[in-house]
């Protein structure tokens, strides 16, 4: 359940950096959002791996 919403938000966020690009923002915050999204995507593997 979690994995999903953290790939729902990763999509959030990889349209946001998109957006922010393309109204000519800074490049860090276009990049600190990319950065975020995957770290969202990385959280829902883990959470998607066996735990014991």
């Amino acid at each position: 359940m979690w994995s999903v919403v953290l790939m729902g938000l990763a999509g959030l966020l990889v349209g946001g950096g998109v957006s922010f690009h393309q109204q000519k923002k800074p490049l860090w915050v276009s990049i600190s959002f990319y950065v975020l999204a995957a770290m969202s995507l990385l959280a829902a593997y883990l959470l998607t791996l066996p735990g014991k």
